[in-house]
Formats: C-alpha cells, structure tokens, sequence
C-alpha cells in the first residue's frame, strides 16, 4: 500500500510539474493596421487575474503587418490577418495548472498623450500554447501631436500659424484621398483665452501627408491654449493634443 501511494504521488507531481507555455499578444489599432516598432510599440502585462502578480512583460515588436490583408481582402474564420513579420509579444509562462489571466496592452507606449488601455482575461492551460495570430486587443483612436505653435512660445504677429500631426494608432498615413482620407476625418482646433472659448477652426492637410494646418488671427495679447482634436464620425476614432502660447504686444 506503502509502494502504491509514493508511486501515485510522484506521478501526481510530475503532472503538475511547471510547464512552459507560449501565449502571443498582439495590439492592433482600430480601422488600420498593428501596433509595432516604427511607433514604439505597445506595452503588454501579463498578470494573474487572482493576485495581480506579473507572469510577464514586454513590448510588441515588429512591422504593421500587410495592407492589403488586413485592410483590403475579406476577412474569413480561421485566416490569420497577421504573419510571422507582424508585431508581437510572445510571453512564455511556466503554469502548474490552468491559471485565468489577465493581459493588458497600453498603446503607443511612446506617445504618453495617445496612449489607450486596453485589457482582457482567458484561462491559460499548462502547455497549450496560444501561437498564431494569437490574443489580438483592439486600440481605439488617433495620435495628435501639435507642432505649432510650441508650448510657451512667444509670438508677436497676431496671424498664428496652427499645425498638428495626425496619424492612425499605428502610425499609419493620413492624406489626401488615400486609404486614411484626411479628408474624411474632422481635425479642429478649440482656441480660449483665460478659460473662455474664442473659436473654433478647421484644419485640413495640404503640402506634406498626416500635417493638418490652418491659420488664425488673434488679436488681442494674452495667454491661449489651443486644443486640437481629430474625429472620424464612420469609426469613432478619436484624438486629442493640447498647446498653451502668448501672444504679444
């Protein structure tokens, strides 16, 4: 009885010896492609749903993934929109028993005013990799970077010249008639002075792609702040970038 149960308990341990297991994340931004080094990357954490212990941590990496695919052709069940170029995170966990996890994905980890939260939970099964195109998180939204004016700066003309960048998640283009239409998406600046709304002005692309522009004259001197936000009415896709400057004597 003696030699049974130590043979059972040995057979009970191996089976619950840590197993490795591969889980791949990727980060996609909404209405274009994935989220990979030429912006930064997304920052992925994989915890246990449990305790909030971090199991693993790290940065996608890799291209955007193809255009044509992810963008263009019908999406069919089971056809991967991703390849192994596409960029990824791939955490490798040792698990005795099934765990049920939770991963979270801020992105672009780079660009701290854009970036977007997102999370989900699954249950990870010891040595059942999930490869392939694996977990895929949705990231909603647009990069708005003002270029000018500059925070702080002094500007003696009235005429202000206003300019923001404006890219997919991604850091896909945006232009004129291409496949991210500038001129589809709604990109305006809310200027104030001292807290009170002055005008709002619309801003469109017009010498150099993702740059919005417009000009606006502001008479009086004082301190303004301008927030620039782009808007797609079709996805939802949202952005913001703020800029406070002085206009002088």
């Amino acid at each position: 009885m003696k030699t049974y149960l130590t043979i059972l308990a040995l057979v009970f341990s191996l089976y619950l010896q840590a197993q490795p297991t591969k889980l791949v994340v990727r980060a996609k931004a909404k209405d274009a492609k994935f989220i990979g080094s030429s912006i930064g990357g997304a920052k992925v954490i994989v915890r246990d749903a449990l305790t909030s212990e971090i199991l693993s941590q790290g940065v996608t990496m890799g291209s955007t993934g193809n255009t044509s695919l992810i963008m263009k052709e019908p999406h069919e069940r089971y056809k991967p929109i991703a390849d192994d170029q596409t960029a990824r995170f791939v955490a490798e966990i040792d698990i005795e028993e099934p765990k049920f996890i939770t991963i979270e994905v801020v992105a672009p980890v780079n660009q701290s005013q854009a970036r977007v939260k997102a999370q989900t939970q699954l249950w990870l099964i010891p040595g059942k990799h999930i490869e392939g195109e694996g977990v895929v998180l949705e990231i909603p939204g647009f990069v708005v970077n003002v270029l000018s004016p500059q925070t702080h700066e002094f500007i003696k003309s009235s005429s202000i010249k206003l300019k923001a960048n404006v890219v997919m998640m991604c850091g896909c283009t945006i232009s004129n008639g291409g496949l991210w239409d500038a001129e589809k998406i709604e990109v305006q600046a809310i200027i104030s002075k001292g807290g009170k709304h002055l005008k709002t002005v619309s801003m469109e692309v017009k010498d150099k792609v993702n740059t919005f522009e417009a000009d606006v004259d502001l008479q009086e001197p004082g301190t303004y702040e301008a927030i620039i936000y782009a808007y797609d009415d079709r996805t939802g896709n949202t952005g913001v970038d703020k800029v406070n400057f002085i206009v002088g004597e």
